[in-house]
């Protein structure tokens, strides 16, 4: 599926584009596909050619915006013009990215928050307000955020190493250590470490 994706993108299948009942849906799916496998360039060069065909789309520019930071291009990613007036979940997420990227994390927080008022099921989305709570000095209320996102996403190893990590910082070490002896060595040596860098930086 993923090459007729490619084919039809690259514009090597004009026919079958022609009847194609939601084109717009699949050069989209395969964007996110690229961000996905971490192919942030691919992603960028597929939103060339989307964008020369649905001009000022709302959803490519903020999947720019997010392939852009993926690269760690800052500058090119707060130069790239978000709608003004239309504050819904992605656009306060991509807000809340730029911010983050800037280590702005309580201008952050305050963004992914008011994203997640309209995607409240989104586990990831509460996984970087959780991160950005935490990295304010808000521990407690990080704790509670990824509590939350762990719910929604037991199995996600990301959501379960911030939890481990704000555990940490918020001075919770023996909950913070029913976690730590289920990971191996090293990660438990990240761990720690991190959770000594984000106490020494607030």
């Amino acid at each position: 599926m993923r090459w007729l994706l490619a084919a039809l993108l690259m514009g090597t299948a004009p026919a079958f584009a022609a009847e194609a009942p939601d084109m717009r849906g699949l050069y989209l799916q395969l964007i996110h596909q690229a961000r996905s496998d971490g192919r942030p360039r691919a992603a960028l060069a597929y939103l060339d050619d989307f964008e020369r065909r649905y001009p000022g789309d709302v959803e490519a520019r903020l999947l720019r915006v997010n392939s852009l930071i993926d690269l760690g291009q800052i500058d090119a990613a707060e130069a790239v013009p978000l709608p003004s007036g239309v504050e819904d979940g992605g656009v306060s997420a991509v807000r809340g990215h730029l911010l983050a990227a800037r280590g702005r994390w309580a201008e952050a927080a305050a963004f992914y928050e008011r994203a997640g008022r309209g995607r409240p099921a989104d586990a990831l989305l509460r996984n970087a307000w959780g991160y950005a709570l935490l990295r304010a000095g808000r521990a407690e209320a990080a704790i509670e955020a990824l509590r939350g996102a762990s719910d929604l996403a037991p199995g996600d190893a990301v959501i379960r190493n911030n939890l481990m990590l704000a555990l940490l910082v918020g001075g919770r070490r023996v909950e913070a250590e029913a976690g730590l002896r289920r990971v191996d060595g090293a990660l438990r040596r990240t761990l720690l470490s991190e959770a000594a860098r984000v106490e020494a930086g607030r």
